[in-house]
């Protein structure tokens, strides 16, 4: 092949690459230009409900409408899996909790994702979980609790969301603190496990707060204590774990999430319109956010990408911890 051949087709494969990078520049320029869907992986209740108040707001900034997909199943690894495999153009987000990509896959063998299958955009809400039993029954507090489960032990039942859930990975690290043995029964969600608790077939529930809240301003339900590194403002009577001499930290992170490949310039506005709602709608945000018992957190996606790490390895190594 003769040097001008070579030389053309040099010139060639630069206009082709400077072609290409032209129509991803502008199409990450132009959008979005239709709407987005969030897929949420659980059952409507926590996840979609303590970010819709972003995702209302959002479409202010990004002038397309954003609106939420339920694809729950496999504890929640189902609809992150649909979004692992998506086009990673933008317009197929997930809004979720860590549990989904740091604890599911030290627990079950079948996941078709890694941390490395997505593109972290924005962590966004900090919500507690609680340790509620009935307020009519025989604890007013987590020591007389303790001191009850010392004296019998296997003998209390306890429930969570499912297995190896965040809850149960939560009450399971202060039952060993606490030297505490209790039996363990399952509940098929969050609002199935609060059901058990009202309705006596077990004594205690680690639970989320947001179904459990408004259960325990009826006075139905009494927090024992909140997984929180601090009190929550909405259960200022509440003590948390470590206060009570138990350090188990265990908080829940909110935020949203691309696949893999997602453009850089894509990512960054997406992340841009979370902080528009932040700075101009703030209020609105701790209203909604405070009666739910949580309250927003302001992490960007570099940021966010560390701390699912982080949470994965923590997990990882509880979870060593408690199975048998």
């Amino acid at each position: 092949m003769g040097k001008w051949k070579v030389f053309s087709l040099g010139l060639l494969a630069m206009a082709f690459f400077f072609s290409t990078a032209g129509v991803h520049f502008a199409a990450e320029q132009k959008y979005p230009t239709k709407p987005i869907q969030v897929i949420i992986p659980f059952a409507p209740g926590d996840t979609d409900n303590l970010l819709r108040p972003f995702i209302e707001k959002m479409p202010e900034y990004l002038g397309q409408p954003m609106t939420f997909v339920y694809k729950p199943g496999a504890a929640g690894t189902l609809g992150a899996g649909v979004v692992a495999s998506a086009k990673p153009d933008g317009y197929t987000l997930v809004g979720l909790s860590q549990s989904a990509l740091t604890i599911v896959p030290h627990v079950q063998k079948d996941v078709s994702f890694t941390l490395e299958s997505f593109a972290p955009i924005a962590c966004l809400v900090e919500s507690p979980i609680l340790l509620v039993a009935k307020a009519d029954g025989p604890w007013k507090n987590l020591k007389e609790m303790v001191a009850e489960a010392k004296s019998k032990p296997g003998q209390i039942n306890f429930t969570t969301a499912g297995t190896y859930n965040i809850g149960h990975i939560a009450f399971e690290a202060f039952a060993k603190k606490a030297g505490i043995k209790m039996n363990f029964i399952p509940s098929q969600g969050s609002a199935p496990s609060i059901t058990a608790v009202l309705g006596g077939h077990v004594q205690l529930a680690s639970a989320a707060i947001v179904p459990a809240l408004p259960h325990i301003q009826a006075g139905a339900l009494r927090a024992l204590a909140v997984y929180s590194g601090s009190r929550v403002v909405a259960l200022p009577d509440a003590p948390t774990f470590e206060e009570m001499g138990y350090p188990v930290v265990i908080p829940v992170y909110y935020g949203f999430i691309a696949p893999k490949g997602t453009a850089k310039g894509v990512i960054e506005k997406l992340y841009l319109s979370t902080q528009k709602v932040v700075e101009n709608h703030g209020d609105f945000l701790n209203e909604r956010l405070t009666k739910l018992g949580a309250r927003r957190i302001n992490i960007g996606p570099a940021e966010y990408a560390n701390l699912l790490k982080s949470q994965y390895e923590y997990y990882g190594e509880l979870i060593r911890g408690i199975k048998p």
